[in-house]
């Protein structure tokens, strides 16, 4: 492969403006069909793509088919990283949102398993892998974008886009699971839950027009001028110079990933199967989470600014293991004004500040050079394993446990907080403190080089 142009001709031509919406539309699209994976898995697939019998085995079995798509999540952030490095971030962000969004729609049209048996969970796992691939690569690459665009004082803030873009996603595909499970049950487990993958095809043309018209952000483009000639091995690289960042990113993402998911996907099934809450008062109470997301995304950006990332992934990392216990609390009230609560407290406070945070500080552990290696590697090697067996694992716990008890889910929540805390500790970002060169006065004025 070649380098594309990245002349600074290309770069004047377009503005770095085209950044932000690139950053946050093809986040929020790509990251609207991941979510609404692991909703439906947590509510309809069980049903649709398995054979007929105990329903906790059948959501079981469709929330390992959640898990595999975290299996594929380590090698598209790997692959996908490296490419980042070498042939630039705009390419890697606009290969990734097509095998997202193609996959996605591809999900829409699969026969269930009382029409082709065993082909209908073997398909949906194929094409689970393949969304494992896009979504691999696509946080870590849209931090790097994100961060290599910013004037040094504004990082904080525009390091919290790809977080937007999450969060924006969320709330879309909450609303439509929302939607769907206040409708007829025969409509949902019929065809109901196809429309939203189905509308995948049309959003892919949407967002990567957006991201072809996005600039290649101007770090990279004079570390392409410096090694133009001279053969690069960032992997190599980042694992020989850069490995204490590299383990200070997993450790963070090991942490995040685990009790993210399980806030959101575990206690939807849980309170579904176990609490015989209808779905729709949980969809709600992921909808009106996200909705505070969106505002907590940007507040913690410019707080971010002005205290300091590392400051907020430990605030927010301690604050898990104080909602540890609390959550399944207001959860077992089987009210909805309490399961919102919970709900708005982590999914909506919590784990989003954590996200926006994360933008700077784990971009901070590195250099240019290896940058989107080390947040394609760190982040999907660490999140792969934890953010797709922590909610099967939780979901195990309480199925196996007198009472569905979720105690034992609480100390995971515990050990999570555990790994963010000690992971940002370690923070290396010191080693690469004023690496950036000064900004113009009127490109810091917007946030942006």
């Amino acid at each position: 492969m070649t380098l594309p142009s990245a002349g600074p001709a290309r770069s004047a031509a377009i503005s770095p403006k085209a950044v932000g919406p690139a950053v946050v539309i093809g986040s929020a699209l790509e990251w609207f069909d991941f979510y609404l994976y692991a909703s439906m898995a947590a509510l309809v697939f069980g049903r649709v793509f398995f054979p007929a019998g105990d329903p906790a085995a059948g959501t079981l079995a469709a929330m390992a088919t959640f898990a595999v798509g975290f299996i594929a999540r380590p090698f598209g952030g790997i692959v996908f990283g490296v490419l980042g490095d070498k042939i630039g971030r705009k390419a890697v962000l606009s290969l990734t949102f097509l095998l997202m969004g193609v996959s996605s729609g591809l999900i829409g049209l699969l026969l269930s398993y009382a029409s082709v048996g065993i082909f209908a969970p073997i398909l949906l796992v194929l094409l689970r892998l393949v969304q494992g691939l896009g979504a691999g690569a696509e946080f870590g690459s849209a931090i790097a974008v994100s961060y290599e665009h910013a004037a040094p004082e504004s990082r904080g803030r525009l390091g919290s886009w790809p977080a937007l873009g999450v969060n924006i996603g969320l709330l879309l595909s909450s609303l439509t699971v929302a939607l769907l499970t206040s409708l007829d049950k025969e409509f949902l487990y019929g065809w109901g839950w196809r429309v939203p993958f189905l509308a995948s095809f049309a959003l892919v043309g949407l967002g990567y027009l957006v991201r072809r018209r996005m600039p290649e952000t101007p770090e990279f483009e004079k570390l392409a001028r410096r090694a133009q000639g001279r053969k690069r091995r960032p992997l190599r690289s980042l694992l020989k110079s850069d490995w204490r960042g590299l383990a200070v990113v997993m450790a963070i993402t090991i942490g995040y990933n685990g009790v993210s998911y399980i806030f959101k996907t575990f206690s939807l099934s849980y309170l579904s199967e176990f609490r015989d809450v209808p779905a729709n008062v949980g969809a709600f109470g992921v909808t009106l989470a996200s909705a505070c997301a969106i505002l907590t995304v940007p507040l913690t950006g410019r707080l971010c600014d002005a205290v300091g990332a590392k400051t907020i992934v430990l605030t927010t990392g301690v604050l898990v293991a104080v909602l540890a216990f609390p959550f399944f609390w207001m959860l077992n009230t089987e009210r909805s004004g309490y399961i919102w609560l919970a709900l708005i407290l982590t999914t909506g406070v919590v784990v989003p500040a954590m996200l926006a945070a994360q933008g700077t500080l784990l971009a901070q552990q590195f250099p240019t050079e290896v940058r989107a290696s080390g947040l394609g590697t760190g982040r999907e090697v660490g999140g792969g394993l934890s953010g797709g067996l922590a909610p099967l694992g939780a979901l195990a716990l309480v199925t196996a446990s007198p009472e569905h008890a979720t105690w034992g889910v609480s100390l995971l929540f515990v050990a999570g907080a555990a790994f963010i805390v000690i992971g940002a500790l370690c923070d290396q970002s010191k080693r690469f403190a004023d690496v950036v060169p000064a900004t113009p006065p009127e490109a810091a004025r917007s946030g942006l080089r």
